[in-house]
């Protein structure tokens, strides 16, 4: 019989009082809805503030990076890390951007030869940076510019990996269950 997950203590909305109803609050502000990945900070509610201010500047503000290139970046990275909470969280927003559920399934897939090259190549980057960081070199970024990718479009996408890198551990190591469909929607994308 497995542990019930999440693995440590998590305080439910109702029962949150003073700071940490306070940055409950304000991710439902901002995100629509709590997820089991924002409740898993709720013993250190100052993270929860953190993460959602990082999250909300690299998926949300200002960049010449496209939000359906975003969400791509945050799937290839989840599908590499082997996690599946965020991959659904986040295949459910590239559906926003993206039409084509075969297209997106290649992506959940990590059939990067069935993409376009222009995101097959940061599939591939994002995907390199999540396996093997200790092997990126120049080649990688030349690669990235090669496809025409200026170094402020680099360096987003890079950011967006690394961040997805640090979520997925946190989700994995701590047990955050997946909530159902139902359940995921209504979050502000």
């Amino acid at each position: 019989m497995s542990a019930p997950r999440p693995w440590i203590r998590v305080i439910a909305p109702e029962a949150a009082e003073g700071t940490l109803r306070a940055v409950y609050d304000e991710t439902l502000k901002k995100r629509g809805r709590l997820a089991a990945v924002h409740m898993i900070h709720s013993l250190n509610p100052e993270s929860l503030r953190a993460h959602m201010d990082l999250y909300m500047t690299l998926m949300f503000g200002a960049s010449p990076v496209p939000r359906r290139t975003r969400e791509m970046v945050a799937v290839a990275v989840s599908r590499s890390n082997g996690c599946a909470y965020c991959v659904a969280h986040h295949a459910d927003v590239l559906a926003r951007y993206e039409k084509r559920s075969e297209y997106i399934q290649a992506i959940r897939e990590g059939r990067w030869e069935a993409l376009v090259p222009a995101d097959a190549v940061v599939c591939r980057h994002a995907e390199k940076l999540t396996r093997q960081p200790g092997s990126m070199g120049d080649g990688d970024i030349a690669a990235l510019k090669s496809s025409g990718l200026t170094d402020e479009e680099i360096l987003d996408i890079t950011q967006i990996a690394a961040y997805f890198n640090f979520v997925n551990r946190i989700v994995l190591g701590l047990g955050v269950d997946l909530e159902d469909a139902d359940s995921r929607r209504g979050f502000k994308y």
